[in-house]
């Protein structure tokens, strides 16, 4: 079992910015990528950022290509999701994902992550 928990999240203006982190143990050897997912309140899930393990691979949804910055730290077996120019839309309970197989570029389809950690909530104000 691989074991995910997020921290970062927070109440913030939007044009601010913030930084997610995320941590993993357990079976952290099965894990070749993580990434974020998010929902917003009555919305579905959806694809936020991924990284691949090896050799760093990444892929973004196109609402936040520009503003969001996904990255990772292979040592501690991290990953960090730097939010800038924050909106309200980006309001959302944010979720860390990791998968045991991953393509080039990662893939965004919730299926395809199979371990996922609690969630942390980012709430941006007008």
């Amino acid at each position: 079992q691989v074991n995910l928990v997020e921290s970062g999240g927070g109440l913030v203006q939007a044009g601010d910015s913030l930084r997610l982190s995320c941590a993993s143990s357990g079976r952290t050897f099965l894990v070749y990528g993580m990434g974020w997912f998010r929902q917003a309140p009555g919305k579905e899930r959806e694809f936020v950022a991924a990284v691949r393990w090896s050799g760093g691979s990444t892929n973004y949804a196109d609402s936040v290509k520009g503003r969001f910055t996904i990255s990772k730290d292979n040592a501690r077996n991290m990953v960090f999701l730097q939010m800038s120019s924050l909106k309200p839309e980006d309001t959302a309970v944010y979720y860390c994902v990791a998968t045991r197989s991953v393509g080039i570029p990662p893939s965004q389809r919730a299926l395809s992550y199979e371990y996922w950690g609690q969630g942390t909530q980012v709430t941006v104000s007008s």
